[in-house]
């Protein structure tokens, strides 16, 4: 197995994603990391859901770039399909890169879209990843 594949077999476990879960994929652009999409395919053993599909889901991979429009509609929009216990990944260019996101904006827009940052991985050389997780009900 070559370090690519390894490391990004090693992103995935990060993520938490494990066989025959449901994943959704928003926000899919060419800049998108195709490695990372793979092995996530591989661990899942099926594609990843489209914006089309309305399934219930296990979790969602959100690619954002900054310009992309209004973060809370769009967290908001993550939700439709989200299973209970699921999560959204948000994924953006890290610091440096082309249509990086601060964190702080996250931290500060994800409460409006009734979600809240758990954690931040690196999840590959141009990509990290935010776990938003939805409010628990009282």
């Amino acid at each position: 197995m070559s370090d690519a594949v390894s490391a990004n077999l090693e992103s995935v476990k990060k993520l938490g994603f494990t066989k025959e879960e449901l994943i959704q994929e928003l926000g899919y652009d060419d800049d998108v990391d195709f490695d990372l999409r793979d092995a996530i395919e591989d661990t899942i053993g099926s594609d990843l859901l489209t914006e089309e599909d309305h399934d219930v889901v296990d979790a969602v991979i959100y690619w954002w770039r900054d310009g992309d429009g209004d973060l809370v509609d769009a967290l908001m929009d993550s939700l439709s399909n989200l299973g209970e216990g699921g999560v959204v990944w948000l994924l953006t260019p890290k610091q440096g890169r082309e249509g990086h996101v601060s964190p702080s904006l996250i931290q500060q827009e994800a409460p409006s879209a009734g979600l809240h940052v758990t954690t931040t991985e690196g999840v590959s050389a141009d990509w990290s990843a935010i776990r938003l997780a939805p409010r628990k009900k009282n």
